[in-house]
């Protein structure tokens, strides 16, 4: 059984995204350095190839609080709005 900092978590792909581009307003290679893994990582997300594990998403959680971003873990499980979902 994993490690609970390894487990990874099921986010769609279309969230992830969302999270980057809508949230942060930061490229794959930015948002990589946020969440502390490699660009190539943050590209299979978002494909949904690969889903990132909790630590990751703790780190994520962590640099938004901390650029005062308006927050709620709920980002990344909640459906997005349709017209967000189409972007």
């Amino acid at each position: 059984m994993p490690t609970l900092m390894r487990m990874r978590i099921n986010i769609d792909m279309n969230r992830m995204l969302h999270i980057r581009k809508q949230v942060f307003g930061v490229t794959q290679a930015e948002m990589a350095v946020i969440a502390g893994t490699r660009q190539a990582t943050v590209s299979r997300w978002e494909a949904g190839v690969l889903n990132p594990d909790l630590s990751h998403l703790q780190r994520i959680r962590d640099a938004a609080c901390e650029r005062g971003l308006e927050w709620n873990d709920a980002v990344f499980f909640e459906p997005l709005p349709a017209q967000e979902a189409a972007e």
